[in-house]
């Protein structure tokens, strides 16, 4: 028995876990030391920073950025793989939920690779079998050669059925975004579905979830909006289920003309002083927007995780900032190797 239960779930074991493997994670200063490195030294101290038995393991097959790429990943999936077997009862089952995103990001990745090209092992290095999917299985959606195929297999392995219109749309045009946004929707979908609000923990889960809902379905119509995209063809990819963007908020939001015309409607949000500052500047950036709410995000999942310490938010919360380290190692990896001034990379990354 791994701890005891709370609620249909080992909260209190899991949660004590969660908080020692976040102690481990990097701090600021380790980015600050990581942007001053060239990237063998960068290796060599990831090597020495959590990440040991995933370089070792890789050092004699792949070296340099590939080696940086493959072994973050690995050490991630490895790491949300950790704590899901050691989750039981509804805790399990909402991991599991959560965890899917990795099979639809990996799909992505598969179905991008295909499209322009890349072979196999390219392809694998942004690979994270975190989710239902291991890696044999996703070796066998490699080795299909054609999107067709690729989708249907995935279909019967995690029993859906991407909409025919979007497959439709896709071989009209060549472009994913309709697959994509397909399956960001049937994710965000079952994954409320498949929790009630019985319990303390669930009705946490869904509240967390509905909130990421509303900062992807922002930054999506802010994007389109910065392309000229307005009106019901930004509205087909707002996904249902947010907290606070409701279907006439975002119709308003879709048909503003301008960001800066979206201001007093954006001004009601939990999340506006959040993005305010970036709002008012007026440049046009969307990176602080997404900045801005991506902190906004991040702060969510910490006050939660100490409001409700036995919940599924601390482990969330884990894994929000255990992707977001990986992510940074490897900006600073891809921008140094790139010859991109530090300055710069230091910009791009989330601290």
């Amino acid at each position: 028995m791994l701890g005891r239960k709370s609620g249909g779930g080992n909260y209190a074991y899991v949660s004590a876990k969660v908080k020692a493997k976040k102690t481990s994670l990097m701090g600021d200063d380790a980015y600050g030391k990581m942007l001053m490195m060239s990237l063998p030294e960068i290796s060599r101290f990831i090597g020495e920073s959590g990440y040991q038995k995933e370089m070792a393991e890789l050092a004699g097959r792949i070296e340099g950025i590939d080696l940086i790429e493959h072994a973050t990943y690995r050490n991630m999936a490895r790491a949300f793989s950790s704590i899901l077997h050691s989750s039981q009862g509804e805790l399990r089952d909402m991991m599991s939920a959560y965890l899917t995103k990795w099979d639809i990001w990996n799909l992505k990745v598969i179905l991008r690779g295909k499209t322009y090209g890349a072979d196999a092992e390219s392809i694998r290095e942004d690979l994270v079998p975190a989710g239902r999917l291991d890696s044999t299985m996703l070796d066998r959606l490699l080795s299909m050669e054609t999107d067709k195929e690729i989708i249907a297999e995935f279909g019967r392995m995690e029993h859906l059925e991407v909409p025919p219109e979007a497959i439709n749309a896709y071989k009209a045009d060549g472009c994913l975004r309709d697959i994509e946004d397909a399956l960001d929707k049937l994710y965000y979908k079952r994954l409320l579905m498949s929790t009630d609000r019985s319990s303390t923990p669930k009705r946490l889960f869904q509240e967390f979830i509905r909130r990421e809902i509303d900062t992807i379905n922002l930054e999506t119509i802010l994007i389109l909006k910065t392309e000229g995209i307005r009106g019901d063809d930004v509205m087909k990819y707002v996904i249902s289920g947010g907290r606070e963007i409701d279907k006439k908020l975002a119709t308003q939001l879709a048909n503003a003309d301008s960001v800066s015309a979206a201001v007093n409607d954006l001004a009601q949000l939990d999340f506006y002083e959040d993005i305010k500052e970036a709002l008012g500047a007026n440049t046009g950036s969307l990176k602080d927007l997404v900045a801005g709410m991506k902190r906004y995000h991040i702060g969510q999942a910490k006050k939660f995780s100490h409001l409700y310490p036995l919940s599924v938010i601390p482990v969330i919360d884990f894994m929000i900032h255990k992707n977001i380290e990986v992510d940074n190692i490897r900006i600073i990896a891809r921008g140094i190797e790139s010859g991109i001034d530090r300055d710069t990379i230091k910009g791009l990354l989330v601290i």
